[in-house]
């Protein structure tokens, strides 16, 4: 079922990460945010219900030290099957999605992108370290750190 891989980061503020444009963003300008990172598709049958809700949350929250990280992932059935931009602009334009879309990535297997090593690492699920399918989220605190707990007390 994949077994959690070790990794030397400690907090999601050591990654960098592309945008939908191919620029490096360090995730350390996030520090101090609540936030959620989330695996999106297009083509999914929850693409409606999860964009419509992650822009309804992040419109009552980004006044509050909150941010959404969305990661475009072709993995699951090939339902993210647009360019970068092109998904950036569905999230934008349909979903009137406000925040960070980043450039598509891999969640699962040996080419996932490092930060989703980190984030599956910290705490494997029930069914094993991979990620089931799109719009998995991670609540992540105001140090980087996958504590829901504290997140949701702070």
């Amino acid at each position: 079922m994949g077994a959690a891989e070790s990794v030397p980061e400690t907090s999601i503020h050591e990654f960098t990460v592309k945008d939908c444009n191919g620029k490096e963003v360090s995730l350390e300008m996030y520090k101090g945010k609540v936030l959620i990172v989330v695996n999106v598709a297009s083509k999914c049958g929850f693409t409606e219900t999860n964009y419509t809700q992650l822009t309804e949350l992040y419109q009552k929250h980004r006044d509050k030290d909150f941010e959404i990280l969305a990661f475009p992932c072709n993995q699951f059935l090939r339902q993210e099957p647009g360019s970068d931009q092109q998904i950036k602009d569905f999230a934008c334009t349909r979903f009137k999605a406000e925040y960070p879309v980043f450039q598509k990535v891999r969640v699962n297997g040996p080419d996932a992108a490092p930060l989703y090593k980190f984030l599956k690492a910290s705490k494997p699920g029930l069914f094993g370290s991979r990620i089931k399918w799109n719009f998995t989220k991670f609540l992540i605190d105001k140090n980087g750190k996958k504590d829901i707990l504290k997140a949701l007390e702070d």
